[in-house]
């Protein structure tokens, strides 16, 4: 066994970025922490910051979860576990809370044994999901592409373009990606989809080459409109910031807004009551594992 404990650092991630539902994500500059000691028996979970009042601290806590998954996979024995979570992630908010929190128990496991987060840990970490995008983000940062083949989950990393400059804002409610999944319709017309398909293509060309065309990128027919219901402020917003020449949509499920804007500096024109504006940079390592010292 490699170690004995690990801290592991792993970032928040925005999702779908306009149509590329499921299939696009991007790590962002926030993270949680966390520290696993593996002991002779029994379980300890410490969680501070966002959310530490609402999650379970038995093993029904969704880091613990994954980790004991991964410890399976690998082949690790770990009796005991003393998890430490310092949170800066906002839970229910769409910036991937559920997604590092896998990627952390997952990756940590990886570690005790001595291995690298590879394919095997983002099909581990994707199927506690049910979709790579924001897994795949967390775990290797940057921008990434996500699919699936078979029952295979993939994706592949791309470099962001420097002047990709994420502003988040996120309201005081919270969301749910299980109900506002619910809002989407089975089948969407055909000139929906080929919009989609142009428009998600299009969007990792101004991700990782060329910004200015990131307000047609980020344009949606997809998913946004039908979820409107489930944050009719989020929606008011994304359409203020685009009229305002704003790159803008819904991140992931929601309730938070992704802006893109070039300067990083939404315009105060812009009504952005009842959210909290925060400029982030792109997180380009993704997760991170250091021997507990």
């Amino acid at each position: 066994m490699a170690a004995r404990g690990v801290r592991v650092t792993v970032p928040a991630s925005t999702a779908n970025l306009g149509s590329g539902f499921d299939a696009l994500g991007m790590a962002l500059g926030v993270h949680d922490e966390l520290e696993f000691a593996v002991t002779d028996g029994g379980l300890v979970v410490e969680v501070s910051g966002e959310g530490a009042a609402d999650v379970p601290t038995d093993e029904r806590h969704l880091v613990v979860r994954a980790f004991r998954a991964a410890c399976e996979l690998v082949g690790v024995e770990a009796p005991g576990l003393r998890l430490t979570c310092r949170n800066a992630i906002p839970h229910a908010r769409g910036l991937g809370s559920s997604a590092a929190a896998v990627v952390a128990g997952v990756a940590a496991g990886f570690a005790l044994a001595g291995r690298e987060s590879d394919t095997s840990a983002l099909q581990l970490a994707a199927e506690f999901e049910g979709h790579a995008d924001n897994a795949a983000a967390a775990m290797f940062g940057g921008v990434v592409i996500a699919w699936t083949q078979g029952d295979r989950f993939r994706a592949v990393r791309v470099d962001p373009h420097p002047g990709v400059t994420p502003v988040v804002l996120v309201p005081a409610e919270e969301s749910s990606t299980h109900t506002t999944r619910g809002l989407l319709p089975s089948k969407v017309p055909h000139e929906d989809a080929a919009f989609a398909a142009g428009r998600s293509a299009l969007a990792v060309h101004a991700l990782t080459a060329d910004p200015s065309l990131l307000l047609d990128a980020l344009d949606d027919r997809l998913h946004e409109p039908y979820r409107e219901p489930a944050w009719p402020a989020t929606t008011r917003l994304v359409r203020s910031l685009r009229e305002a020449g704003v790159a803008a949509a819904v991140s992931g499920a929601g309730p938070t807004v992704l802006a893109l804007p070039p300067d990083g500096v939404v315009p105060p024109r812009v009504d952005t009551a009842g959210f909290q504006a925060r400029r982030v940079p792109v997180d380009l390592a993704g997760v991170r594992v250091a021997p507990l010292g």
